[in-house]
């Protein structure tokens, strides 16, 4: 036996993933409320399973991927890069609440994955971490 529930699979952690921040975040029961970082790379876990998972879940990497092309669309030659870079100043920064920093750790790494580079490896990366928790 080599987990304490056994194999999750993607979906199952995208469930997993999507109630910890609904209900990590305000916290309120025996344990604190998430802090800033592990809701930044809650985020990036939630959506890295949403995108594998697709079904209902496809509706997130859906809506992210249209933001995004609509703020190519309104600034045309804004590359990808330059996203995930803007993001990244915003999320690190700015003065945002863990709700927040989990929305845009889902929006992020959508920008990331399209980036290539550091940003593409870093997705990569946690999409495998994502892949090797379910």
């Amino acid at each position: 036996m080599s987990s304490v529930f056994g194999n999750l699979g993607i979906v199952g952690l995208a469930v997993v993933m999507t109630v910890l921040l609904l209900v990590g975040i305000k916290g309120g029961g025996k344990v604190k409320p998430l802090g800033w970082w592990p809701c930044l790379i809650g985020g990036m876990l939630a959506g890295s399973a949403y995108a594998a998972a697709g079904g209902i879940f496809k509706m997130v990497p859906d809506l992210v991927g249209s933001l995004l092309k609509a703020a190519q669309g309104v600034m045309p030659g804004i590359t990808m890069p330059a996203i995930a870079l803007t993001l990244a100043i915003i999320i690190l920064f700015k003065k945002l609440t863990t709700k927040q920093v989990a929305i845009l750790g889902i929006v992020f790494w959508y920008a990331a994955s399209g980036a290539g580079g550091l940003w593409g490896t870093l997705s990569s990366t946690i999409a495998n971490i994502g892949q090797q928790v379910s």
